[in-house]
């Protein structure tokens, strides 16, 4: 007599991708998108999640545009949804680790908050590099009060 199997909820996985142009105006664009494409999720513009997810996203196209631009390069963004967390990757066209996370020199200081702040507000955050010349920043953040899974 065998035990009988155990059932398996489905489990709903959200994917959103764009490529984006490298330049300020798509790194404007990422971070509109990410507000909008959450709130057709369910995560009310607002609310600690997509201020945090806004903010990590404004910090890493910045970074892309600024430090990972390619000429004549995208990069592109990655939202994933699932059950308990929200995966946020920016692919940059520049190999190599971004600058590392330093704190601002002052209060009033106007460069240097990037990785700082992505520190800051994502539960986890790593980078992982592509196949020459790529890499991808990724941060993770919880979401229904779950404690977020290591990136993966």
């Amino acid at each position: 007599m065998t035990a009988p199997s155990a059932r398996r909820a489905a489990v709903t996985v959200r994917v959103f991708t764009q490529r984006l142009s490298a330049t300020p105006r798509g790194a404007r664009l990422a971070r509109r998108l990410t507000g909008s494409q959450l709130e057709a999720w369910g995560i009310p513009y607002g609310s600690d999640v997509s201020d945090r997810a806004a903010v990590i996203v404004a910090e890493l196209a910045a970074n892309a545009v600024t430090h990972g631009r390619v000429p004549g390069r995208d990069f592109e963004l990655t939202l994933t949804l699932g059950p308990a967390v929200l995966r946020i990757e920016v692919t940059d066209t520049h190999s190599g680790p971004p600058r590392p996370a330093v704190r601002p020199a002052g209060p009033l200081d106007e460069h240097g908050r990037g990785l700082f702040l992505v520190d800051a507000l994502a539960d986890r955050w790593e980078v992982v590099e592509g196949e020459p010349p790529a890499k991808t920043v990724r941060a993770v953040l919880a979401v229904g009060g779950q404690p977020a899974p290591d990136p993966g």
